[in-house]
């Protein structure tokens, strides 16, 4: 029977190349000029230190873009409470990897109603589609593609 996985991953090597690309453009940036601003990663966490508030969401769009020119998308940052100490602000950026249990009970609901002629399971941190048909297969993937769970989904492992 044809399958295939819902999963949500992000590539570390890409985030690693777009929190690079971010430090050099925030060594350019002439607003930046003079003031301590770092961006840095630790192993699935992306820390962002400046001056104030407003500059920290600066840093977080400039990393947005090059997230989004290395084709990562946005919906997988989880932006964590800035904190402040002294002179400096920060924030912690984390990832998030897998699909939540929360999100993976609203897809199996939501292809569910759709009455699709397929099977959905929850295994772990990821969802396994089978179903007799490819097109059903396909019009589940088009299904999940529309769902706005605030997590980006990715198909792997097809079989036909």
């Amino acid at each position: 029977m044809p399958s295939f996985d819902i999963v949500s991953e992000v590539d570390s090597v890409e985030i690693k190349n777009a929190v690079d690309n971010s430090k050099r453009e925030l060594d350019t940036r002439f607003d930046f000029r003079n003031v301590e601003s770092s961006i840095e990663l630790n192993k699935e966490i992306v820390k962002i230190t400046s001056e104030s508030e407003f500059q920290v969401d600066q840093i977080v769009a400039i990393l947005r873009s090059n997230l989004a020119k290395r084709g990562v998308d946005a919906n997988a940052l989880e932006r964590k409470a800035v904190t402040f100490s002294g002179k400096t602000a920060s924030q912690n950026i984390e990832f998030k990897q897998g699909v939540e249990t929360t999100n993976a009970k609203k897809l199996v609901k939501a292809i569910k109603d759709a009455k699709l002629k397929v099977q959905v399971s929850i295994q772990g941190d990821k969802l396994r589609v089978t179903g007799k048909k490819r097109d059903d297969l396909q019009a589940t993937m088009s299904l999940v593609r529309e769902q706005e769970l605030g997590q980006p989904f990715q198909f792997d492992n097809f079989r036909d």
